[in-house]
């Protein structure tokens, strides 16, 4: 049986402190959250390897050091509303919570909503909204959010979803680029989105979230 404490240990002391995420929150937070409670039973040996953990129809788990580095970038403050979008099965949402006030979570597949709501709930994390629906329709009713959070690639973002981010507020996503793709965070000033590059990163493109094919006559 797999001492599940001490590879959460080896996790952060081997993929997160080395890719200069010094933020006590989020190591604190990747210490705490059993990462195994939130990957598919037969996959929880492999929950702490360096690589994202599959869900199945395209959707993983994210990546320890990506989804750290993506937090890092964030800085993500206690007093902050937080959209996560493509749960899957709550890790990030979890780790979120334990950085922001709140979080809307919204995940597309139901039964990925029924087993996270339930490890959430077994952990006492009564600071997330978990909602299900199409992720790239949001939750703009829970909103306007300070931060926005995708669990998976874009290669855009509808405008209505970026009208669910606060002024000022900002985005982390992992933008595709054929087989290529870097993370990127944007800020929104004045209703538009200024993106700077964080890192070299890729992740399977989220429903919802591809440009529309250009058809040519």
């Amino acid at each position: 049986m797999s001492d599940f404490a001490t590879l959460r240990e080896v996790m952060v002391d081997t993929q997160i402190r080395p890719s200069d995420v010094t933020k006590f929150p989020i190591l604190d937070a990747m210490l705490k959250i059993p990462r195994e409670h939130f990957v598919p039973r037969d996959k929880r040996d492999v929950a702490y390897i360096g690589e994202s953990v599959p869900l199945g129809a395209d959707r993983v788990v994210m990546d320890p050091r990506t989804l750290a580095k993506l937090l890092d970038a964030l800085d993500i403050t206690q007093s902050e509303l937080v959209l996560d979008i493509g749960s899957g099965l709550g890790y990030s949402s979890a780790l979120l919570s334990r950085l922001a006030e709140a979080v809307v979570a919204i995940e597309d597949d139901e039964t990925r909503v029924v087993d996270s709501e339930e490890a959430l709930q077994d952990m006492g994390l009564d600071n997330i909204c978990l909602l299900h629906g199409a992720l790239n329709e949001g939750a703009a009713q829970h909103g306007p959010y300070d931060v926005i959070l995708f669990q998976g690639a874009v290669e855009d973002i509808p405008v209505s979803l970026i009208d669910q981010l606060k002024e000022g507020g900002r985005i982390g996503a992992i933008f595709a680029d054929g087989m290529n793709g870097e993370a990127r965070i944007g800020f929104k000033r004045e209703g538009r989105m200024t993106w700077r590059f964080a890192f070299n990163a890729t992740l399977p493109i989220l429903d919802g979230f591809r440009k529309p094919k250009e058809f040519m006559l």
